[in-house]
């Protein structure tokens, strides 16, 4: 479909936020169960293969994205949600397809080595911190004392930085590919330059993600806390994780229509107000 880069006001970025929860409200057993699959399968291929598994697993973030995408339009247009949309982009013509898999690719080496140089310089200490949990013996003060080292602190400063560096470019670029036919560098580009003329409403968005985690993280401990029930608070976080991970992959997709026009919907060829041409 043809797109047009839109100018989006500050205030659409915490609106995606409510539209997703609402979309998941819709059908929250079939989007749920996508993103179960989808990381089972992962973790499958990280047990089996533990440094190539560990490769494709960053490799297949690109599909993951598009995937909840297309489930996503697919619900707003009362069509299915199902794990099989996940490699329906791939189905489509030779290009499109080449593209994403090169996507995929430059994204699971770039992440993979974003991961090496985080540990490298942290001494591993995120690999020792997952080693402490796995024991599930940690005390407090072991883990406090880990995540004091220098080294820790500035693995977790690199990784949040490269890792936001590298997120932007490649934020909607398979969506470009799959919706607008771009080839890998003008899909890289074109996100990256519709993230940076509507950064207002990307941070809204983000501070909106923020805030609503707080809220139900301290909201849920002064709850059982009061009850006297602290260790329910855990049992919580694991289903309220996976209800937030859903809702923000089904966020991306209101993004998109925002800035670039409804996902898969025929144009007249005419330019919206306030639009760039790709």
């Amino acid at each position: 479909m043809p797109l047009q880069l839109k100018s989006v006001a500050p205030l659409r970025g915490p609106r995606w936020v409510g539209d997703a929860f609402r979309l998941y409200a819709r059908r929250p057993f079939a989007f749920t169960l996508m993103f179960a699959v989808f990381f089972a399968f992962a973790a499958l291929a990280a047990a089996l293969l533990p440094f190539v598994g560990s490769l494709l697993q960053l490799a297949s973030l690109p599909l993951l994205t598009l995937g909840f995408m297309v489930a996503a339009q697919s619900a707003l247009l009362g069509g299915p949600v199902q794990p099989g949309q996940f490699i329906e982009p791939l189905r489509t013509d030779a290009p499109r397809r080449r593209a994403l898999l090169t996507l995929c690719a430059l994204y699971g080496v770039a992440a993979f080595a974003i991961l090496l140089l985080a540990s490298w310089v942290s001494d591993d200490a995120f690999g020792r911190l997952q080693a402490l949990m796995a024991r599930g013996d940690a005390t407090p003060e072991q883990l406090d004392a880990l995540l004091a080292e220098p080294g820790a602190a500035w693995g977790a400063l690199l990784l949040l930085v490269l890792g936001t560096a590298l997120t932007v470019p490649f934020w909607y670029a398979p969506a470009l590919v799959h919706w607008g036919a771009q080839g890998v560098g003008q899909a890289l580009f074109s996100s990256t330059l519709a993230l940076w003329r509507s950064k207002g409403a990307f941070l809204l968005y983000g501070l909106a993600w923020t805030a609503l985690t707080l809220l139900v993280g301290a909201g849920s401990a002064l709850l059982f806390g009061l009850l006297g029930a602290r260790g329910l608070a855990t049992l919580v976080a694991l289903p309220a994780g996976l209800v937030f991970s859903t809702v923000f992959y089904l966020s991306l997709l209101f993004g998109f229509n925002d800035t670039f026009g409804n996902a898969g919907a025929p144009t007249d060829g005419a330019a919206p107000e306030g639009a760039a041409p790709l």
